[in-house]
């Protein structure tokens, strides 16, 4: 299960809207215990795709700052979030081509739906697996 404070979820979907009409994207850091990922904390990352209103890539020095910043808080890169502006509330064929972290959660927020849909799944590998995903806390 993700957990996620209010304030984590908050900013993941204040991201996700701010950067319309572009995939926003970020790292998800905090700790993972009793078998919950517990975000703590949000961290933006520049989307640098080519084609960034329908697709995301993460800045490489960006997300390599995140994990790093992590590990030295005693935190772990917990996994990555990004939206979908006008997209499905589905991970796209791309998303998968893409994941690259197995063990890791991948969040979306499809903008598309009213209101917004942030959902959850973890890569295997080979597949995304559904993750169930809860607000708790401020």
């Amino acid at each position: 299960m993700l957990v996620l404070t209010r304030a984590a979820y908050d900013a993941v979907l204040d991201h996700a809207q701010v950067d319309v009409p572009r995939e926003a994207c970020g790292v998800l850091v905090g700790r993972e215990q009793d078998g919950e990922r517990h975000v703590e904390e949000v961290r933006r990352v520049p989307n640098v795709s080519e084609t960034p209103r329908v697709a995301y890539e993460l800045d490489p020095e960006a997300t390599l700052a995140a994990f790093d910043d992590a590990e030295a808080a005693g935190r772990d890169v917990l996994g990555f979030y990004h939206s979908h502006p006008s997209g499905p509330v589905r991970m796209s064929a791309r998303d998968r081509e893409q994941a690259s972290w197995p063990g890791r959660v991948y969040v979306l927020v499809s903008l598309a739906a009213r209101p917004p849909v942030l959902d959850a799944w973890t890569w295997t590998g080979e597949a995304f697996e559904r993750e169930a995903v809860t607000v708790r806390g401020t």
